[in-house]
């Protein structure tokens, strides 16, 4: 069973900075798709980034040029650095990760719990 445990949430002052972390377990594709994307309350979940095992990432135009992706393949663990933060920001921010077998073309997705990010002076 694979599990994702996330970390890092907290209070931030605009302007300032966070760091999330997320750290997978269990039987995992080593070809994969991490990623984090966010809910505010009221809205719908949407996405923030990803990045692929090869390290190609992609930024919702939201953060882009403030937030960056990154991963340890090795720990199976992708972060999130969250530079700059505005008071748009605060949301239950979840990690995923996702891949398809390559054989049989099944799909796996799996989510985080959630942490909290609070933006407020």
């Amino acid at each position: 069973q694979v599990q994702l445990v996330e970390s890092g949430g907290g209070l931030v002052q605009p302007g300032g900075s966070l760091r999330l972390s997320c750290a997978a377990s269990g039987s995992i594709s080593s070809a994969n798709t991490m990623g984090w994307y966010r809910q505010a309350p009221g809205q719908q979940r949407e996405w923030v980034a990803t990045i692929t095992s090869g390290d190609t990432t992609n930024y919702a135009d939201s953060v882009k040029g403030r937030f960056t992706i990154s991963r340890d393949n090795a720990k199976n663990t992708v972060y999130l650095q969250m530079d700059s933060l505005k008071p748009e920001d605060p949301a239950v921010y979840y990690c995923n990760l996702y891949w398809t077998n390559s054989y049989t073309f099944r799909k796996f997705a799996y989510w985080g719990q959630g942490t909290q990010v609070t933006v407020s002076s």
